[in-house]
């Protein structure tokens, strides 16, 4: 019988001779040429991120060390619950009073870690998340009755209440920009953009619940300046300056991008990815996946916002062009993973909305992009413009 690396050799030689190339403008390939991810021998159940509420939590800085082992904690339940056959809920239970014990027993470090002004709000996250409907408690009741439909229920609204907290400490970067970036305008956390997107043919686009065909739909993206401070305070900033609106999209199988690359808005900024276990973004440096590296953002989610290249050197990212990935498993490489993945600065989500793209073509508008939270987060230099 082979074992596993061997098959995974096999089909990494498999990826090798049919690969699967990213079809869209902002990326080109040499013919023969293979991208790192084609070849990394990851198990499918590698824990990448796969959604984008997954990704941004785990992005938030580790401002107490507390709140990250409980996180992680319950973090581990989301793998158990993948098991087909008999689910491990001695495990779960194991995972959840853990969490439980650290979040009692180091209650004054977690609350001394928020602001002064977030002490009353965080009181409240901290008590929902103890022994709220949707907290620990509420979830370990769901692991004894053993069953997985209120598990996942009661572990996103805790998982969700940590990140809650999480980001009420994180009051800004827990590092400094390198000296050569910082004449640029940064984002120092969390902000909410909405793009009001429309048809360029005048039909329109069909929303679940929205009551019929709408002329005009809404993307929500949250941009992560944790991870990626520069991309996501010039994006911002384009927006502010009405830069996007009436904009035209160009849509591949792939993704959506904007198609406003020959304005003259906008700062090439070099490429910003940070790795998964360290302190602070890369720049100029793209990540070799093959080697194990990989982002905090990954590009595999549906619905990842990135920056293209700059035409002229891909070291660098685009002044303003942008695109919002279409991932499909269906065309990704060994261990899920888009074949390039860890090339392009990833810097947000799409988070509400993401029954639209799939509907918008070559032609369509943003008709409009707003900064519609995290303005106080948005930094600039008095040297910027």
């Amino acid at each position: 019988m082979l074992g596993g690396r061997a098959v995974a050799i096999i089909l990494a030689i498999v990826q090798t001779i049919i690969p699967v190339h990213l079809n869209g403008v902002f990326a080109s390939f040499n013919d023969g040429f293979i991208s790192p991810a084609e070849a990394v021998l990851n198990s499918p159940n590698t824990k990448v991120p796969r959604s984008a509420e997954v990704a941004l939590r785990r992005a938030i800085p580790a401002v107490n060390p507390t709140m990250k082992t409980i996180q992680e904690s319950l973090e581990d339940i989301f793998y158990l619950l993948r098991i087909p056959q008999r689910k491990p809920y001695g495990s779960m239970e194991g995972d959840v009073k853990k969490a439980l014990k650290f979040a009692k027993d180091e209650k004054p470090s977690i609350l001394a870690a928020l602001p002064a002004s977030q002490q009353e709000q965080g009181e409240k996250i901290y008590a929902a998340l103890t022994d709220g409907p949707g907290g620990l408690a509420a979830l370990l009741d769901s692991i004894s009755a053993k069953d997985p439909d209120k598990i996942s229920m009661k572990l996103a609204s805790s998982l969700d209440t940590v990140a809650r907290l999480e980001l009420l400490q994180a009051t800004g970067l827990p590092f400094l920009l390198p000296a050569d970036y910082q004449q640029y305008p940064r984002l120092t956390g969390r902000a909410t953009i909405e793009l009001i997107v429309e048809k360029g043919d005048g039909s329109t686009f069909t929303v679940p619940t929205g009551g019929g065909p709408q002329k005009s739909g809404k993307l929500e993206v949250i941009l992560d300046g944790y991870s990626a401070p520069l991309t996501t305070g010039n994006f911002a900033n384009l927006v502010l300056k009405g830069a996007y609106d009436g904009v035209k999209l160009r849509s591949t199988e792939q993704a959506i991008l904007s198609d406003n690359e020959l304005n003259s808005n906008g700062t090439s900024l070099p490429i910003e990815i940070l790795p998964a276990g360290e302190f602070q973004p890369l720049y100029r440096t793209t990540l070799n996946v093959q080697d194990g590296e990989l982002p905090v953002l990954p590009l595999s989610v549906y619905g990842a916002v990135a920056m293209a290249h700059n035409p002229s050197s891909e070291d660098f990212s685009a002044s303003s062009q942008f695109f919002i990935y279409l991932y499909d498993k269906r065309s990704a490489g060994l261990g899920g993973l888009s074949f390039d993945e860890g090339q392009f600065s990833v810097f947000g989500y799409v988070v509400s909305g993401k029954e639209l793209l799939s509907q918008l073509r070559t032609g369509d508008i943003i008709r409009s992009a707003k900064l519609t939270s995290g303005a106080d987060r948005l930094i600039f230099p008095s040297n910027s413009s």
